[in-house]
Formats: structure tokens, C-alpha cells, sequence
């Protein structure tokens, strides 16, 4: 009883070796896939140089046209009488365990900054006909005297329309001296015929107060009668003739008129001489009842 015991345990033993074996070599792997996995990404990016460009390269030719065609080499024949011979089978290797592939690098920051100041290509501008170019300033010129001239003819048009108002300004104010230098003159004048006029009516109403004055009219005459003697003065007021012009039908009254004129010399004249030859020729208008 006690030696079927033993045997049973001991061919139970192996099972829990070949465990913790497999949990072991499980751990390794799995620290493994953790080590690789972190050491790729700690890799430093590759250094890298970069070629700065002036201008954009022009397009290569076809490499057909510049590289000559390669030679071909005739490939040896095989010899019918040698055995063909056997490649060697590849030796049969325990897989490597699979490790996830790193990423590409990243590209440098200098070269994407590169790419976007690359230049642009400048454009080259046509070069200017000489021909035309002084076509154009001909152009400029002709049309630059075209306008100068404008300007002079138009400031001449100003200056003549300026000169003809200016002219014309003056011709109205010397036609307005004139015209009051006329209007003085006739104002005088008036004034002087309606002085004269004035003085020559005071000095015939004076002359014909003093003529009644001396009348000796004749008592009951019928009505108003009117008598009227023309009367020839000489310069100092004395009497040179008295001429019947009209009768008032009255003899009497006519007599007394007449005696009353020469009675009156001398009659009273002004005392400017050119006012006599409205006093020369005298006519004298006497009614009854005034």
C-alpha cells in the first residue's frame, strides 16, 4: 500500500514545472513586445541635407535622349552535358517574434520652411520698342503744347473780356459824369432863366405900380375898361416913345394912361445891363378897376 502511493505523486510532479515554465517564457515575451515597442519611438530622426535653390532647376531631358543605352550582356548557356545543379534549401530558423513597424520620420522643419519660401519664378518683361516709347512721348509732347496753348489763348480771351468790362466800366462812369455835369449846367441854367425871369417880372410890376400911381382916372366909366401902350425905354429908364397899341374905347381914360406914363420916367430898371432888352420895347397893360 505504501509503495503505490509513492509512484502515483511522483508521476504527478512534472505537471506544475512545465506551468510555471510556460508563465514564465509568456512574461518575457510580453516584457519583450514592451521593450521593442517603446525603443522605437525614442529614435532620433536622421540628419538630412538640404540643397537652396535659386531658381527652379528646368525640366530634365528624357534620359533616353542624354544616357546611352546600356549594353546587354549575352547570358551564358548552360552546359547540357553539367548536371543542373541544386540550389541549397534554406535552413529552417525559429520565427522572430513580429514587431510593429515605426512610423516614418518626420520631416525637418527647415525643409518644409524652404518649400514655402522657395521663390517664385520672375517673369521677365518684355523689353520696351524704342520706336514706340518715342512714339508715345511725341504724343505726350503734341498733346502737352496743345494744352499750354489752351490755356494761353484762354487766358487771352479773359484778359481782352476783362480789358473790354474794364473799358466799358469807364465809358459809363465818364457818360454818368457827363450827363450830371449837363444836368448841373441845365439846373443852373434854369435856375438863372428863373431868376432872370423872377427879376424881370418884379421890375415890370414895379414899373407898372409906378405908371398907375400917376393916373388921374376919369370918374363913371362903365365896365373895366383895358388900354395897352407900347413904350420905347432908353438904358437909365427914361422914355423915348409912347405908341398907342390898343383903346379902351374911352379917349378919356386912354389920355390919362399916356399922360401917366411919361409922368413916370424914369421907370425903374434892373441893374444888370444884359436884363435891358427885356425893357427896350415895353408893353404897359392898365385896367380901370385895378
Amino acid at each position: 500500500m505504501v509503495v503505490e502511493n509513492t509512484h502515483n505523486i511522483s508521476s504527478k510532479e512534472p505537471r506544475p514545472v512545465l506551468a510555471g515554465v510556460l508563465a514564465v517564457l509568456v512574461h518575457l515575451v510580453f516584457i519583450a513586445v514592451l521593450v521593442f515597442g517603446f525603443n522605437w519611438k525614442d529614435r532620433t530622426p536622421e540628419s538630412m541635407t538640404v540643397d537652396l535653390w535659386p531658381a527652379l532647376p528646368q525640366p530634365a531631358q528624357k534620359m533616353s535622349s542624354e544616357l546611352p543605352k546600356k549594353q546587354t550582356r549575352p547570358q551564358p548557356q548552360p552546359d547540357p552535358t553539367s548536371e543542373p545543379e541544386v540550389p541549397p534549401k534554406p535552413e529552417q530558423t525559429e520565427p522572430a517574434p513580429i514587431q510593429a513597424a515605426p512610423p516614418p520620420p518626420k520631416k525637418p522643419d527647415i525643409e518644409l520652411k524652404e518649400k514655402a519660401e522657395q521663390p517664385k519664378p520672375v517673369q521677365k518683361s518684355p523689353e520696351p520698342d524704342p520706336e514706340l516709347e518715342k512714339k508715345k512721348a511725341q504724343e505726350q509732347a503734341a498733346k502737352e503744347r496743345a494744352e499750354a496753348e489752351r490755356l494761353k489763348q484762354e487766358q487771352e480771351a479773359k484778359k481782352q473780356r476783362e480789358l473790354k468790362e474794364k473799358k466799358r466800366q469807364e465809358l459809363e462812369a465818364q457818360q454818368q459824369r457827363e450827363q450830371a455835369e449837363k444836368d448841373r449846367i441845365a439846373a443852373q441854367q434854369a435856375a438863372a432863366r428863373a431868376q432872370t425871369a423872377n427879376e424881370i417880372n418884379r421890375y415890370k410890376a414895379m414899373i407898372l405900380a409906378k405908371i398907375k400911381s400917376r393916373i388921374v382916372m376919369p370918374p363913371d366909366l362903365p365896365g373895366n375898361p383895358v388900354v395897352e401902350f407900347n413904350v420905347t425905354l432908353l438904358p437909365g429908364g427914361d422914355i423915348l416913345n409912347v405908341r398907342l397899341r390898343k383903346s379902351s374905347g374911352y379917349s378919356s381914360f386912354d389920355s390919362a394912361v399916356e399922360r401917366a406914363i411919361f409922368m413916370s420916367k424914369p421907370l425903374p430898371l434892373p441893374p444888370n445891363p444884359a436884363l435891358f432888352n427885356e425893357f427896350r420895347n415895353l408893353n404897359v397893360t392898365v385896367h380901370y378897376l385895378e
